[in-house]
């Protein structure tokens, strides 16, 4: 059996900080979607990890990324979203366009030397696939696509993502490290055990439920039961995928009506993790299969509140150094840690 990370990394400031400066400032992750930058002047708020991003569209229309933080004194320029023809930090007034310039610093004037010009926020990347946003901290990341890789042309097979709307957003916090959670998410050994409901609706023998990893993706594919009586998974779309994106995002799509569900898993420290999930569904959709859809969901986060602030809590107690991962039921887990101790080493 393969050894697991040590359990120390779960629980230890030191490694968060290392985490935070070797893998969360140069990753793509999920910021929000398309929906919440419809005109010029809009923005939004979000972190990659615990660095805070303002999302922005231009008056030309175009997307921009940059760090949440005034290069005066490290205020906020930004807080939830809205529209603006620009960004003001509430500390100073220093004043930002749209594209992260500095505009207007009060008492600047009198300051001999001061370049506006070399005091803008600090840029970060942005793009998108399809109506999903992805922030990147680091302006000279690779493309978005590339870290992607496979993972649209597998989801093109169930969906067009094109002709999705938004419809739902659900924040939540869980008292456990971020790699928990993520781990957690990235097998389904446990599914038969700890999620009956979602094991009537998705065969998770080992036969059916199919694992792969590419690159900086790793993969579920799960065929639906038919016979099911738990929910009704009638429609378009005839088995389940579940993808990850390193180091912390998560893409869900289920059976039935088109669907899909993604989200960040963002730490707010060694023992405190922040999610949230954006939902997707085809406009004709009817509110009814949403609303068992979403009640579905929710009693299947709820089962994973418990495991993930369970195993936090071993962990916690020091009195082991390791665990051990099988190397085919889990052989994601596997993937996520080796690409986290190659980024930390």
């Amino acid at each position: 059996m393969l050894t697991t990370l040590p359990w120390g990394w779960y629980t230890d400031p030191e490694t968060l900080r290392r985490e935070q400066a070797r893998i969360f400032r140069s990753a793509w992750a999920y910021a929000g979607h398309l929906g919440r930058l419809p005109q010029p002047g809009s923005f939004f708020t979000t972190t990659v990890g615990l660095t805070p991003i303002v999302v922005t569209r231009t008056r030309e229309g175009e997307l921009g990324a940059f760090l949440n933080i005034c290069r005066h004194r490290g205020f906020p320029v930004a807080q939830g979203d809205g529209r603006r023809a620009t960004l003001q930090c509430s500390y100073h007034a220093w004043t930002y366009g749209l594209d992260g310039a500095l505009q207007a610093a009060p008492r600047s004037d009198l300051e001999p030397g001061f370049d506006r010009d070399e005091l803008g926020l600090a840029p970060g990347a942005v793009d998108t696939w399809g109506p999903f946003v992805f922030v990147n901290a680091d302006p000279d990341a690779a493309p978005l696509a590339e870290a992607l890789g496979e993972m649209p042309a597998l989801v093109a097979e169930l969906l067009d993502v094109h002709a999705l709307e938004f419809r739902h957003r659900v924040d939540w916090e869980v008292d456990a490290n971020w790699k928990v959670v993520c781990e957690n998410f990235l097998e389904c050994y446990h599914c038969a055990v700890a999620h009956p409901s979602f094991s009537e609706v998705v065969d998770v023998s080992m036969d059916a439920y199919k694992l792969e990893a590419s690159g900086l993706i790793s993969s579920q594919f799960g065929p639906v039961r038919p016979d099911n009586r738990t929910f009704d998974v009638a429609g378009e779309i005839a088995r389940s995928q579940f993808h990850f994106l390193w180091p912390n995002t998560g893409i869900n799509i289920f059976p039935g009506r088109a669907n899909v569900s993604i989200g960040p898993i963002n730490p707010l420290g060694t023992g405190r993790t922040a999610r949230f999930l954006d939902y997707f569904f085809a406009p004709e959709t009817d509110e009814a299969w949403i609303a068992d859809f979403l009640a579905f969901d929710d009693q299947v986060g709820a089962e994973d509140r418990v495991l993930v602030e369970g195993v936090q809590r071993g962990m916690e107690a020091g009195a082991l150094p390791a665990g051990h991962v099988l190397e085919r039921s889990e052989q994601l887990i596997r993937h996520f840690q080796e690409l986290t101790a190659a980024a930390l080493a």
